[in-house]
């Protein structure tokens, strides 16, 4: 089952393998203790430090994890693109070491038919696998709530205390509200120290990070949603017809009452802020799951029983095939999602030979798949300057232009020419067709934009 999963988690990963705007200071991060090592004159973080700072300990440790696998590729002169995958899958395994410890918590628990079913019903869904290789801060954090997680449920509570703590000080401290108020000065000292080092002032990340979130609500900035989404849309999404085993499961199997209502009750409290986003929560699938999984147990061990139990278990078995139907839809739309990463890759390949080129990045291309990893030419000059102004002659110095922004084309018809069009998911339309009952339809996203030879 392990293998399957990590076989789901590289699947995942290999269809969607660029990142996006919230995964930019963790993989640029990366990139930088691997490629620049002490050197933090040349780290992206000093140039573009985002709204708040981030603590370097999960880059680092991730950098450190890969960097053999990273030092072979460089030999073998693949280009920077699998390192980045390479990284991507080290946080995965990451992941998967804290599932599989806390799924083998919950076989001990409440049997290892449980611990089965929890592992199928989460490869059939779409959000956590796809999640597991994300370089987010609330990924890195994950790791450690499984882990904890996993320690609380054999009574390990020393384990408990110090991945609790980790989590909190070191990733995320909003998770004060689900794993307790828990003040570890030593693990205070050691972000306090590496942080302080890479940012070259004395900084305590997480603890910005929480007062501009949550004390000043400045994450409101970056849109609001109504105080039940993570309710009605978020754990759905995640869940999918697994949800609907859920509340059999608390009542079949009581024991998972004490694990859920934790859970609940975070993602309750967490309501109260406004802004909201799924990965904020993804610490309570898994949960959520082993009531699903004890529901399913239940339903299949009990088939035998009566024709009304085999029609139970088989509906049961059934809503995996569902799962696995949301979860292509899901892959196929996210896939399509990273226009950026896909118009850096396509214009060096288009462009492999031309030597002095000197190629803008706007914001939008940044946001959307292109990191330093994906900037594999290193005879090529790339720019992310911000703000500066479309019909400028600094932007029309630029050799290339990689645009996001339709309406700022025209300024460019006299200097640039379009080469390629990179398109983007744009909505799902349903079809007259049983063989086809929905079509993913994709738009113009992504302009490339050469210089007209003089």
């Amino acid at each position: 089952m392990e293998i399957l999963l990590f076989a789901v988690m590289v699947t995942h990963l290999m269809i969607c393998p660029y990142t996006k705007v919230e995964e930019s200071f963790n993989v640029q991060a990366i990139h930088d203790v691997l490629y620049h090592g002490v050197n933090i004159s040349q780290y992206d973080h000093l140039e573009f430090p985002g709204v708040v700072p981030r603590t370097f300990i999960g880059p680092i440790t991730i950098a450190v994890t890969s960097s053999p696998f990273i030092y072979l590729l460089d030999c073998m002169q693949f280009s920077k693109l699998a390192s980045q995958i390479i990284v991507r899958m080290t946080l995965g395994i990451f992941v998967q070491i804290g599932l599989c410890t806390f799924g083998n918590a919950v076989g001990e628990k409440l049997g290892t038919g449980v611990k089965k079913w929890l592992f199928i019903i989460m490869i059939s869904q779409f959000h956590f696998m796809f999640y597991m290789t994300r370089p987010l801060p609330n990924i890195f954090a994950l790791v450690l709530v499984l882990l904890a997680l996993g320690g609380w449920l054999r009574g390990q509570h020393i384990r408990f205390l110090w991945c609790s703590g980790a989590a909190i000080l070191i990733f995320r401290a909003e998770l004060t509200l689900y794993l307790g108020q828990i003040l570890l000065i030593e693990l205070f000292s050691l972000t306090l120290c590496i942080d302080s080092y890479f940012w070259q002032r004395m900084i305590w990340p997480e603890a910005e990070v929480f007062w501009y979130n949550t004390v000043l609500n400045k994450s409101s900035q970056w849109g609001t949603l109504p105080f039940l989404w993570y309710f009605y849309s978020a754990i759905p999404r995640c869940l999918l017809l697994s949800l609907f085993l859920v509340p059999l499961g608390l009542i079949l199997t009581p024991q998972t009452r004490i694990m859920i209502y934790p859970a609940l009750l975070f993602v309750l409290l967490f309501s109260i802020l406004p802004h909201k986003e799924l990965r904020f929560i993804i610490y309570v699938v898994p949960v959520l799951n082993v009531a699903a999984a004890c529901a399913m147990s239940r339903l299949w061990n009990n088939r035998n029983k009566s024709a009304l139990q085999m029609l139970l278990a088989t509906g049961a078995v059934l809503h995996l095939l569902g799962n696995l139907i949301g979860t292509g839809v899901f892959l196929t739309v996210s896939h399509y999602n990273y226009p950026g990463g896909e118009a850096i890759m396509l214009i060096q390949k288009s462009q492999l030979s031309t030597s002095n080129v000197n190629l803008h990045i706007d914001v939008k291309n940044a946001q959307t798949g292109i990191s330093r990893f994906t900037q594999i030419l290193p005879h090529w000059k790339y720019s992310k300057e911000e703000d500066l102004p479309a019909n400028g002659e600094k932007m029309k110095s630029f050799t290339h232009l990689l645009i996001g922004n339709q309406t700022v084309l025209p300024y460019y018809k006299q200097s640039h020419k379009i080469i390629h069009t990179v398109e983007a998911f744009h909505k799902i339309q349903p079809q007259r067709n049983l063989k086809h009952p929905i079509q993913i339809k994709l738009h113009p996203e992504i302009w490339i934009l050469e210089k007209n030879k003089t």
